[in-house]
């Protein structure tokens, strides 16, 4: 019984940085999604998760992979019971047993800390619906991924300053930000298959390395952009910075910040990721936005 390396439920934004990757690697591999799109010229299965269908047939008209990524969020402990036991019991005794990746978030681990510093061991939000679910994942043996914001391609981080500080107090209230590139989720992901006595039953929480000043991004990116702006910095002497750069230099000095960016006292929550690229022997090659 043929068995491909991996099979992704679920081909959204991160994978169109993942199917290249795979093809570059000579991975096989499928992808799905509700419409049968193509995803960066790759062709892709419909088919969407019903998790209250009864009928397991939804599962085992999926190719058999070794591998499954699941990258939308579940819900609840029975629905990841049941997709896992309905795959598995859809495609019979396989020669390789299926393993199970879940991609979740860090905003689990957003809730009242003993200390700033965060990690993959910190206490995190046992009752949120994905955190519940993301638990039964492990308890089958397999991995979840944590992300931190995502960005990359089509997401560019500077154009959500309108969008999360509309006001000098939305400013004042922004503190620290995580972020990881698109490239190296999917780097990640290919570490973990790698190396799966390493991953499996284990959470993983993934960032660049960095923990980013909100005040400092809102300075960097004060320049507005124009209409086809691909970032390069302008040479029109008239040009106003942003409401959030004027914002932030006013709050510095009412707070009595000498310069930016901000220590991490003072941000407050700040996530340590490098255990992930310690334990897989890897580096961010999208490190800093």
């Amino acid at each position: 019984m043929h068995q491909i390396d991996l099979l992704v439920l679920g081909a959204g934004w991160t994978s169109t940085f993942l199917l290249p990757l795979l093809e570059e690697r000579n991975w096989s591999f499928a992808a799905t999604t509700t419409d049968g799109r193509k995803v960066e010229g790759f062709d892709t299965i419909k088919w969407r998760f019903e998790p209250d269908s009864k009928d397991g047939s939804q599962m085992s008209s999926l190719p058999l992979a070794k591998h499954v990524l699941i990258t939308f969020p579940l819900t609840s402990a029975e629905q990841a019971d049941y997709l896992i036991k309905s795959y598995e019991d859809g495609h019979g005794k396989a020669p390789h047993p299926t393993r199970f990746i879940q991609l979740g978030s860090t905003g689990i681990w957003q809730i009242p800390q003993k200390t700033i510093w965060v990690s993959r061991r910190s206490p995190y939000n046992t009752s949120m619906p994905r955190a519940v679910a993301e638990d039964a994942v492990l308890k089958h043996g397999g991995c979840v991924l944590n992300l931190a914001g995502l960005w990359g391609g089509q997401r560019d981080p500077s154009t959500w300053v309108d969008r999360v500080a509309k006001t000098k107090e939305d400013v004042k209230g922004k503190k620290s930000l995580h972020l990881v590139h698109g490239l190296d989720v999917s780097r990640a992901i290919v570490a973990v298959i790698g190396n799966w006595e390493a991953a499996k039953g284990q959470r993983w929480m993934l960032t660049d390395g960095f923990v980013y000043d909100w005040w400092a991004l809102f300075v960097g990116w004060a320049e507005p952009k124009k209409q086809g702006d691909a970032g390069a910095a302008g040479d029109k002497v008239d040009d106003m910075p942003s409401h959030q750069a004027r914002w932030v230099f006013e709050l510095m000095g009412e707070e009595k910040i000498w310069a930016l960016p901000r220590s991490m006292e003072v941000l407050g929550r700040c996530y340590f990721g490098r255990e992930f690229w310690d334990t897989f022997k890897l580096a961010p090659l999208k490190a800093r936005v």
